[in-house]
């Protein structure tokens, strides 16, 4: 479940049932973060915790159902950069994974994305077209700047409500549609016929990697 659900949040998981399993696949990593559930049928999860930690830096984000604080306590210890209890919500992990991430790579997305003649302005939260700015309200820049960070894969209207758990929801609603038709107003050369921001019949939208 955690697998798919990130899947369709734009991560690329692989995932093992058992600890030596889970190991082995990280020494031929690279991975950006390990997802570890401290219920696992060969090893104590505290212990592969402390394996993964000598091999290196790679975040770990702990999940346990046990009720004893000082398992927390212990893996946080050894290492670990987070823990949440389940059972949990799939957005808290979502903003919990996506929060060690950020510092992880201690913030160094660049202010600016490009994509052809198009520029997001992550600092300044501008949006150009050939260097002319596009106008946008800010809420319609939060869903752009979802897709955009996620370019090239398809992501669903419940993904999209997710990714932007941090803008108010009500202005989301059941209206991701019709800020998706005024992102095409401002970025496309023909808004009824787009090639950036992309519709894909039932299952939701994709902001093109390549853009002239």
């Amino acid at each position: 479940m955690v697998k798919s659900y990130l899947g369709e949040a734009g991560f690329d998981v692989s995932a093992a049932g058992r600890g030596e399993t889970g190991i082995a696949m990280l020494a031929r990593g690279p991975f950006d973060l390990v997802i570890l559930d401290l219920m696992l049928p060969d090893l104590d999860g505290l212990e592969v915790c402390r394996r993964i930690r000598a091999r290196g830096r790679t975040p770990i984000l702990m999940l346990t159902a046990r009720g004893d604080a000082m398992d927390r306590v212990v893996g946080l210890e050894l290492g670990a950069d987070d823990y949440l209890p389940k059972p949990f919500e799939p957005r808290e992990l979502l903003a919990r994974l996506r929060a060690i991430l950020r510092r992880a790579k201690g913030h160094e997305e660049s202010d600016l994305m490009r994509f052809g003649r198009l520029e997001i302005d992550i600092g300044a939260r501008v949006v150009r077209l050939d260097g002319e700015i596009r106008s946008m309200t800010g809420h319609q820049f939060a869903l752009l700047l979802v897709l955009a960070r996620h370019a090239g894969r398809v992501l669903s209207r419940d993904v999209i409500m997710d990714l932007l758990s941090n803008e108010p929801l009500e202005a989301f609603d059941r209206s991701i549609d019709v800020h998706i038709s005024r992102i095409r107003a401002a970025i496309e050369d023909d808004p009824k016929n787009p090639r950036r921001v992309i519709t894909v019949r039932g299952a939701g939208y994709v902001f093109a990697k390549a853009q002239d």
